[in-house]
This record gives C-alpha cells, sequence and structure tokens, in this order.
C-alpha cells in the first residue's frame, strides 16, 4: 500500500518512527513533510498529504501532530477525504468499519508510540464495514461526490 504521510513539528517524531514500521511491513510511503522539530506550519504540510489520498495518489494517508486535532480538521477540509481522530486502536478500527476514514490523525502528545503504532496497524488491516455505513458515508459526502 502507498502510504501519505505529514506532521507538523511536533508530531515530527512519531512520524519518523511510523514511517520506519510501514517499511517494515512493506509499505510504501510518500512523506510530505516535515523535515525537523523546528515550528512549522502544519496547514502547508497536511493539505498536500490529504490532497494524495484525494486523488487517489496515495491508497491511505497518516497525518500527525502534537494534539492531532489541527492536522485532522485540515485533511477533513479537502474534499474525498475522511480523516478520523484516534488515540486508541478502538478510534482507528471503528473509523474505518464505520466511516470508511481513509486518513487517520494521531497527537504525539496524546498517546505512547506504542499506542500509535497499534492505531497505525488497526487502519492498515481493517476493512470497512459497507452496508448500512455505506449509506451514512454516501450522506456525509453529499450527491457531489456520489457522483464521481
Amino acid at each position: 500500500m502507498l502510504i501519505a504521510i505529514a506532521s507538523d513539528h511536533a508530531g515530527f517524531t512519531y512520524k519518523q518512527k511510523i514511517i520506519e514500521f510501514l517499511q517494515g511491513r512493506g509499505h510504501k510511503v510518500r512523506d510530505f513533510g516535515t523535515s525537523s522539530e523546528t515550528p512549522c506550519d502544519y496547514p502547508l504540510l497536511i493539505r498536500p498529504a490529504a490532497e494524495a489520498v484525494a486523488r487517489g495518489d496515495c491508497e491511505r494517508g497518516i497525518v500527525l501532530g502534537g494534539s492531532g486535532n489541527g492536522e485532522a480538521i485540515v485533511a477533513n477540509r479537502v474534499r474525498g477525504v475522511r480523516c478520523a481522530y484516534c488515540f486508541n486502536a478502538e478510534t482507528a478500527r471503528l473509523g474505518r468499519e464505520h466511516n470508511n476514514a481513509n486518513c487517520i490523525s494521531i497527537g504525539q502528545r496524546i498517546v505512547a508510540l506504542e499506542t500509535a503504532l497499534d492505531i497505525v496497524k488497526v487502519f492498515l488491516e481493517t476493512p470497512f464495514a459497507g452496508d448500512r455505513h455505506a449509506r451514512r458515508i454516501a450522506l456525509i459526502d453529499g450527491p457531489e461526490d456520489n457522483d464521481r
């Protein structure tokens, strides 16, 4: 799977660890930055990663920050992206199963590294349940997105 990943300075350490984790499992990663812990403006990095997911250039996306809140908001502003804010494996599982999340947001200051890696694993392995959830996704996306 090709996965887009991006973080601000406050999510940089986890981004690097998650890239290693993903590559160790045979995934390809497209890193949209940042490249250090130097303070930066996260929307400039998160939006391009989300847009790559929306275009289909990347199959999934992972965005990171201090809390993960701002990153989830930016990603969800991109039409075609459903970014789940995850703080444990259960939120990742439900984001995939019920919401067909194609992106997740994790806060480095909120969860332990082991939990973050578990979130990523669950996000990648959990299928969308479909059925009644597909109807709800169609309602979330709206008619203009369902015509694509």
